[in-house]
């Protein structure tokens, strides 16, 4: 779509009056509170200008709705109109609060878990710390282009192991943070804020921020969530169960983990699954040594899903992990499934079940990102990064001894 001669901005910052634009409709100016600066490459001007669709659609990347003149404006048109459309991005976010509203509102949910009002905007990395390539646009083009071009499985020298392990120390360190502030009445927008704080304070970047577009630096799955939950405004509330799941991104390498915990006082039924879930992904971490095959994993975590009435869901995978985010090899969670590959020394990959109370089928929110159970009973998960060694594996996001408790070890 051409650049209307009719299109004008919202004013902001300097200008201080307000403006007509060609059809003579009053324009107010707006506050630049944050000093934005231009969205036009290369362009660092403070902004003086906003763009009037982004502001209709109610855009939630609003750094990218912000110009300092008409003609930067115009040299952005052909790439900034793509907002308008939604995400391009496989899996990200619209980047419209309005229209995701307007899905939402069509949208028949499998449990009682409800999308909150108001998802925040995202935040903000310093630029003195390290970010992955898709920081800026979504995209992580580095992983795609190993993923498609790579025939190995990366096994890791003795100075990406030493990374690995520092990442996922950093790692375990802000899970630990999150956790211990979950608690009712707290949202998971909260969570979210405290993550981006610690893994900035840390010298690193979350993982999960603008990775394919979402939107925030962890994902926070309540109930009937998966995974992949998207922070929010929601308050937790008491007998809700939650996983926090945390990556950083610290000196070129990921560290990724997440848990499943009670928040207030949940049910025995609930308290079982998150059980179930923990153990299930010990039954097959204590089978990872050189030479087992991958897809041999699933079939120990099934077993003990199965043995306490669980299913394990199937759409989601363990998964390589270390310069880049995913890669090599896919870990199923399930027997009879068709992986390639076995363990050698030096690699590292996740092991993350998921585990439903009910059938193991899952469905998705119209974000494009949400998980939930497709018969709305609730799920849990836990997850590790492991590495392979000689003599069999070391769990690089192992807890700390002053580490938060799970529920039963609470409760004695």
């Amino acid at each position: 779509m051409a650049l209307s001669s009719n299109s004008t901005f919202h004013c902001v910052g300097r200008c201080g009056t307000e403006r007509e634009d060609a059809n003579g409709t009053s324009v107010r100016p707006e506050n630049n509170p944050a000093n934005m600066k231009c969205a036009t490459s290369n362009c660092e001007k403070e902004a003086s200008l906003r763009c009037p669709t982004c502001v209709k659609l109610e855009i939630d990347l609003v750094e990218q709705s912000y110009f300092c003149t008409q003609d930067c404006f115009r040299a952005a048109w052909p790439t900034h109109k793509q907002l308008h459309k939604g995400s391009a991005l496989p899996r990200g976010m619209d980047p419209s609060a309005k229209r995701r509203r307007a899905a939402f509102d069509r949208f028949n949910y499998t449990g009682d878990l409800r999308v909150a009002d108001l998802v925040l905007p995202m935040r903000t990395v310093p630029a003195s710390i390290p970010h992955p390539d898709y920081a800026v646009d979504g995209v992580p083009t580095a992983e795609e282009r190993f993923n498609r071009t790579s025939t190995k499985f990366v096994t890791l020298d003795e100075q990406g192991i030493a990374a690995m392990r520092k990442v996922c120390r950093l790692a375990r360190e802000v899970l630990d943070m999150a956790v211990r502030a979950a608690k009712v009445g707290v949202t998971t927008e909260q969570i979210d804020h405290i993550v981006h704080q610690a893994c900035i304070d840390r010298q690193s970047y979350p993982s999960p921020l603008n990775y394919y577009g979402f939107p925030k630096a962890c994902c926070t799955s309540v109930n009937e969530v998966i995974c992949h939950g998207i922070p929010d405004k929601r308050p937790l509330q008491d007998g809700d169960i939650l996983n926090i799941d945390i990556t950083l991104y610290h000196e070129g390498y990921h560290g990724d983990l997440n848990e499943t915990i009670c928040i207030g006082n949940v049910s025995q039924q609930d308290k079982n699954l998150i059980r179930t879930a923990h153990d299930s992904m010990w039954a097959a971490i204590k089978r990872v040594k050189p030479g087992v095959l991958f897809r041999e994993l699933g079939a120990y975590i099934e077993k003990v899903a199965r043995a306490n009435g669980h299913s394990v869901v199937r759409s989601y995978c363990g998964h390589g992990i270390g310069e880049q985010f995913h890669t090599a090899p896919n870990v199923p969670h399930y027997r009879k499934n068709r992986a390639v590959g076995m363990c050698k020394p030096g690699m590292c990959f996740t092991i993350e079940p998921m585990i439903n109370g009910g059938n193991w089928r899952d469905d998705i929110w119209p974000d494009n990102w949400t998980a939930v159970t497709a018969d709305g009973h609730n799920s849990a998960q836990f997850e590790h990064t492991i590495l392979v060694t000689k003599e069999g594996f070391e769990v690089l996001t192992a807890r700390l001894p002053d580490g938060p408790k799970f529920w039963w070890e609470e409760e004695g």
